[in-house]
């Protein structure tokens, strides 16, 4: 019979942090943790395209004509939108941080406690020459992606100015993530009811939220502002809930391109739009200015959860509903925001 021991050492070997290269010849990370769930990250934009839970479903959103080759962004993941969120500045629509090839980081600052967290990959940009002429500014981006043991997902970044000639700089920044969902008809997302929104389909204009949950049923493209830690995006049909919770991030990105906008995107499927959703923690309204050696901190962790727990709204103090079996794994509270 084997010890208590033996059987903790051979749980330890099981957590899998695999470096491979996709069949598109793109390099990429496989994290894996006890229960079956699964995350993939390419080296390629620093992307995560995979997200299983322990039954092996598939939670993030992947386009059937997604391309895979550089310069071009992967449709679908979570591509990380850096130094600009969306098209109003002078550089490519959300920034040229998801089509640029990512270092493994081999000498990561401490991150915050992770509950023992075994599945987990650092990885590293920094500004190349080439973007200097695009963008004259020196930083360091690090990003970590978590696969936590009860098949949680989180990505913590580090953006640090690093320029030598005394000047500050501005950004803005998104994780643009894909959820899939099963029939966008029979989504609501709870949590960003009665706040102020920019809506981008009316040129930014400002608007307040009427409804007592967000459903769809035409294109949305609103950034929601002021929004709360915790948000809950409920798919009913396979009464699951997906939870998003952030840190530095202030303001959620809500897109669903609908069915005319869906079939002028080379790069997505003329169907699509019914089974994706994106619901993005950012910082858009207000830009984040660092002085040089000062760093910024944003988090983003996702939790895939049975609807059937629990009915009813969001409780930002409580998790979602209140509900305690959808957050055993708590983490340790995480503080976004600037460092020197």
């Amino acid at each position: 019979m084997s010890s208590g021991v033996g059987e903790k050492e051979k749980e330890k070997e099981q957590v899998l942090v695999e470096y491979c290269k996709a069949p598109n010849g793109l390099e990429k990370v496989v994290l894996k943790e006890l229960r079956g769930s699964s995350a993939e990250v390419y080296l390629y934009g620093a992307q995560v395209s995979s997200w299983k839970n322990e039954h092996r479903e598939e939670l993030l959103f992947m386009s059937s004509k997604a391309t895979y080759k550089s310069p071009r962004p992967i449709r679908g993941g979570i591509p990380i939108c850096f130094p600009q969120f969306g098209n109003l500045g002078s550089l490519e629509q959300h920034g040229f941080a998801r089509n640029r090839f990512w270092s493994i980081d081999q000498d990561p600052p401490p991150h915050p406690p992770d509950s023992g967290n075994k599945a987990f990959i650092d990885l590293i940009l920094r500004t190349s020459e080439e973007d200097l002429k695009i963008w004259p500014h020196r930083y360091e981006f690090r990003l970590r992606v978590t696969l936590g043991p009860g098949g949680d997902l989180m990505l913590n970044s580090r953006i640090r100015n690093t320029n030598t000639d005394g000047k500050s700089f501005t950004f803005t920044f998104a994780y643009h993530t894909y959820l899939a969902v099963t029939d966008i008809s029979e989504v609501r997302v709870e949590g960003l009811e009665t706040l102020d929104y920019l809506d981008n389909l009316k040129n930014r204009e400002r608007f307040t939220e009427q409804g007592d949950a967000i459903t769809f049923e035409s294109e949305v493209d609103k950034v929601y502002l002021g929004t709360p830690t915790k948000i809950a995006i409920l798919d009913h049909e396979r009464k699951r809930t997906f939870v998003l919770r952030k840190d530095g991030l202030p303001d959620a990105v809500v897109w669903n391109p609908w069915d005319k906008k869906a079939k002028v995107i080379p790069d997505f499927g003329d169907d699509e739009y019914k089974h994706m959703l994106c619901v993005q923690a950012a910082c858009v309204e207000t830009p984040i200015t660092l002085k040089p050696g000062e760093e910024w901190r944003g988090r983003q962790e996702l939790s895939a959860v049975p609807s059937s727990y629990c009915s009813g709204k969001l409780d930002p103090n409580k998790g979602w509903c209140g509900c305690p079996q959808a957050f055993i794994n708590e983490t340790v509270e995480y503080k976004g925001g600037h460092e020197a």
